[in-house]
């Protein structure tokens, strides 16, 4: 039971879903030391729900700037294939101009251009949506918000989605 003079903070919920937040790139998902998938593609889509206590103004944050940093992110791997650098079973060798992912005795060339090594374990949604969900929280703009919860969604086709989320503790 609540007393009347006490105030209670009210949180909202913002949830942003566009058409515009996505990213086509290539990968392959390794399963163990001997097995992997092809090289092939996805076109990846993004959603994301930001959490924060409502201002004086009746608004949580200007989300237009949130939906700029979720555009930055998705462009950023755009029309790249995806490798993971933490990979205790995928080697990446710098060889000039091209990259080398050695994955047991196979080695696949590929032109630097074309590739982002990213600080991920797997080339997997998993993998995507909880590096893209610490991304935008160490932005420094992002950081300047009372956020409660983050949630970042992927998915890989229709119906197959993958989240990772962070709780303000």
């Amino acid at each position: 039971m609540h007393e009347e003079n006490e105030e209670t903070e009210e949180l909202t919920t913002i949830e942003i879903s566009k058409e515009y937040l996505k990213f086509s790139a290539g990968h392959f998902t390794i399963f163990s030391a001997h097995e992997r998938e092809s090289l092939h593609g996805h076109d990846f889509a993004l959603t994301c729900d930001v959490t924060a206590p409502l201002n004086q103004n009746g608004m949580a944050f200007d989300y237009r700037l949130l939906k700029d940093k979720l555009k930055a992110l998705c462009d950023a791997l755009d029309e790249q294939v995806l490798l993971p650098g933490e990979s205790p079973y995928l080697e990446v060798r710098d060889q000039g101009e091209k990259l080398i992912a050695i994955f047991g005795d196979e080695e696949i060339a590929f032109l630097k251009r074309d590739v982002k090594v990213l600080p991920i374990r797997n080339a997997t949604v998993e993998e995507f949506a909880r590096l893209l969900l610490h991304t935008l929280l160490k932005d420094s703009e992002i950081k300047r918000w009372d956020l409660r919860r983050a949630r970042i969604r992927i998915s890989s086709g229709d119906g197959q989605w993958a989240s990772s989320t962070w709780e303000k503790t």
